[in-house]
């Protein structure tokens, strides 16, 4: 699968699309990745900071907190973690 990388985007953003779309799990690839690709080119610095940090965090719970089968612990809940469950890949 080709994954839409738009030349105008910085090697930081194409770096996390890429990451975002090669989980390990293809739940958590279409869950995040989903949501990167369609958000990517707005997101603030911070906002690029904050996804960098939920991609480091293991596919088990990222699957189990993005579809709701576990809630989200208090010390992972972050505005673009709940924004990403939210939209549910979309």
């Amino acid at each position: 699968m080709t994954l839409p990388t738009p030349p105008e985007l910085d090697s930081r953003r194409r770096r996390l699309i890429f990451r975002a779309n090669h989980r390990g799990t293809h739940e958590n690839d279409l869950l995040i990745g989903g949501f990167v690709i369609a958000r990517i080119g707005a997101f603030t610095e911070p906002e690029l900071d904050e996804l960098e940090e939920i991609l480091e965090l293991p596919d088990v719970d990222l699957a189990e907190w993005l579809t709701g089968r576990q809630p989200i612990p208090a010390g992972q809940d972050t505005p673009m973690l709940r924004r990403i469950r939210d939209a549910g890949g979309k």
